[in-house]
């Protein structure tokens, strides 16, 4: 049992609710204002039955309940609270956030989830005394968030969202970690533990896009020697990862958009509907809206997937993090390769700060596993560099833009010269060329487009 404070000023939605906290062997106080919470809270501070959980309105005739958990948390207060407010008021709910709640809930109220966030703030009240004699663990070397204002931004929509079932767009530049956005919202959902299916849209033939997808029965075309269960159906209960989700093709798209609206997949070559539970998070380099407008992507089924988006910074405006992610890889690197390094070069840093990134944390990461390969000290430096990267770096000291350095240019130059060179080496054929530049299709066309490769 706990004791529970309940701040709400509609009388009979508060009587439901403590009648409902009851019957589960709770014992909850209700107020109606937020004066009346202060003195409820002042009077039980220290005592034996003091509230082991918050439940505030947000809107309260006396004002709102994020300006009382402020006050609460400025007098060193840190009784976890859950703050209530109308669904899909995302603004409110990363207020409540930085505020210091520990989650909100949306109403009407699902009594289910109700009883699983307040579960999750019991738990954190009972680890608060073992939290505070205990060094702060690391972060697991498969994931970072990073410390920036833009990564905190970033992973308080993460955590607004998880809980949900909306459907996500996550929107970055290739290397970005989009898949990592993508398992931390699993992972912090209600569906963790069940599974999570990553597919790379990219890789997908156009010919077997549907089966991978949706499943086909024996003997539905040629070389369908048996039945397989496509991918919504292995996520069943879980998640439904989609990269690149603008390589799909039109065709697709409409059966997809048909298996998000009505919650079944027909496998090829039946005609049995076969139910699924699968929450989709799609993600995308472009923006599906402007290729929408082109014709290649459907408009419907772009609004039924962006339910929410979240935007992933690229790595060079991610500054404030450059540091926080390269000791992550080289311990990340040191634990694979066994190996010992302990920092990089003053040298080295400095051709880091200066370099763009135009990879992002893949590159990153690909960078800080060389140079703890090659490195045979404790300090990684100039030598174990990729060259290409020394070479874009005397580049700019070399060749001076106008009005500056300008290293993106620079490098964009590079980038459609390596283009150029590998679609004349493979006489233009654009799937061997994205292969090559380890890039998809559909990337490789905008590139193309984007510096006018004729």
């Amino acid at each position: 049992m706990a004791h529970l404070l309940l701040v709400e000023d509609d009388t009979t939605f508060s009587k439901l609710l403590s009648n409902f906290l009851g019957k589960h062997g709770h014992e909850v106080q209700v107020c109606s204002t937020i004066a009346g919470a202060k003195e409820a809270i002042r009077t039980k501070a220290g005592a034996p039955d003091d509230y082991a959980v918050l439940m505030l309105d947000y809107r309260l005739p006396d004002g709102n309940s994020l300006d009382l958990l402020k006050l609460l948390r400025e007098e060193g207060n840190r009784t976890p609270a859950l703050i209530m407010t109308s669904f899909n008021d995302i603004r409110t709910a990363v207020n409540a956030m930085q505020s210091g709640a520990f989650d909100y809930i949306t109403k009407p109220v699902n009594p289910e989830e109700l009883l699983m966030v307040l579960k999750e703030a019991l738990n954190r009240k009972t680890a608060v005394s073992v939290k505070t004699t205990k060094k702060p663990e690391k972060q697991s070397l498969e994931f970072i968030e990073g410390n920036s204002k833009i990564s905190k931004q970033l992973y308080e929509y993460v955590r607004l969202v998880a809980p949900t079932d909306m459907s996500v767009i996550i929107q970055g530049e290739s290397g970005t970690g989009k898949e990592h956005v993508a398992k931390s919202i699993h992972r912090l959902s209600k569906r963790g533990d069940g599974p999570f299916v990553a597919i790379d849209c990219g890789s997908l033939s156009k010919d077997l896009a549907a089966s991978e997808l949706f499943g086909h029965k024996k003997g539905a075309f040629t070389g369908a020697l048996a039945d397989k269960i496509g991918q919504f159906e292995a996520a069943d209960g879980g998640t439904l990862f989609l990269d690149e989700i603008g390589n799909l093709g039109y065709d697709v798209q409409i059966k997809l958009l048909r298996a998000l609206q009505e919650r079944i997949v027909v496998p090829i070559g039946s005609t049995q509907p076969v139910k699924v539970d699968v929450r989709l998070i799609a993600a995308t380099n472009e923006d599906l809206l402007t290729i929408s407008s082109s014709g290649d992507f459907r408009e419907d089924l772009y609004h039924r997937l962006n339910e929410f988006k979240i935007q992933v910074p690229a790595l060079r405006e991610r500054g404030e993090d450059l540091g926080v992610f390269i000791q992550h890889f080289i311990d990340k690197a040191n634990q694979e390769l066994e190996k010992n390094v302990r920092e990089l070069s003053n040298e080295v840093m400095d051709i880091f700060l200066k370099y763009d990134w135009p990879g992002n944390l893949r590159e990153l990461n690909n960078v800080i596993k060389r140079l703890v390969l090659l490195s045979k000290e404790e300090t990684a430096d100039l030598k174990a560099l990729p060259q290409e990267m020394i070479t874009t770096m005397e580049t700019v000291s070399a060749k001076p833009v106008a009005g500056g350095s300008d290293l993106k240019l620079l490098q964009e130059t590079h980038e459609k010269e390596m283009i150029e060179k590998v679609l004349q080496d493979v006489r233009y054929n654009k799937s061997k060329a994205a292969k090559l530049l380890n890039i998809d299709r559909k990337t490789l066309y905008y590139k193309i487009e984007k510096y006018q490769i004729e």
